[in-house]
């Protein structure tokens, strides 16, 4: 019987056109944008919970502690963001491209990522727990800690990423690629199914599975 093949993100380019620069300096919460570009700007510390970005650029701009609960992002590439505390809990990504960022505490718990590109990026701690992830990629990332508890996820590719810890407790996981990636811990390893990882990452998992099954190696 054939192996079933591991399917990989589906995400499509971004272009973005047009575009008319803004400082940000009268972003409000619950503003809607579009096709506007921000470059340097320093929103932290700014109450932004329920604004909408449509096919917008952001780079350089500064997010430590902005409040982003329930924002929403669909078609923007951003680029060298910097956050201590990059809060969005209960926020939608569409079709979004983020690259080279420094966030130190990301949380995304409960939001919904569909079509998200990030890409050499260093991330502290994750917080995905209880989010929805469809066609997801990470590539060439550091991240210390990656929280997927009580996710959703499917077709999720972790590419080229050194992550400390993996915590997929009580996740769902249908077509998670693992396999090109590193990891010094796994959490919830019942959590791991639909997962595909490589041999070398099974002979590392191979004692935390046989103590998580009670099965004795002398």
């Amino acid at each position: 019987m054939a192996r079933a093949k591991t399917r990989g993100p589906q995400l499509d380019p971004i272009v973005l056109a047009g575009l008319t620069d803004a400082d940000g300096s009268d972003l409000r919460a619950g503003d809607s944008r579009e096709a506007e570009r921000f470059t340097g700007c320093d929103l932290s510390g700014r109450d932004l919970t329920g604004i909408g970005f449509q096919e917008c650029e952001l780079r350089g701009v500064s997010l430590s502690d902005t409040q982003l609960r329930g924002a929403s992002v669909a078609d923007c590439v951003a680029g060298e963001l910097h956050a201590s505390v990059f809060s969005a809990p209960r926020s939608s990504w569409r079709d979004v491209s983020i690259e080279h960022s420094r966030l130190g505490s990301v949380e995304l718990y409960e939001a919904t990522l569909r079509s998200v590109h990030i890409d050499g990026s260093k991330l502290d701690f994750v917080n995905l727990r209880g989010a929805t992830l469809t066609d997801v990629l990470l590539s060439d990332c550091i991240i210390e800690e990656l929280d997927l508890g009580g996710a959703t996820v499917q077709r999720l590719e972790l590419r080229n990423c050194r992550i400390g810890t993996l915590d997929v407790t009580r996740a769902t996981l249908k077509d998670a690629d693992l396999r090109s990636s590193d990891f010094s811990a796994i959490h919830g390893l019942e959590g791991l199914r639909g997962a595909t990882i490589d041999d070398a990452q099974l002979s590392l998992l191979a004692p935390v599975l046989a103590a998580h099954l009670g099965i004795i190696v002398t």
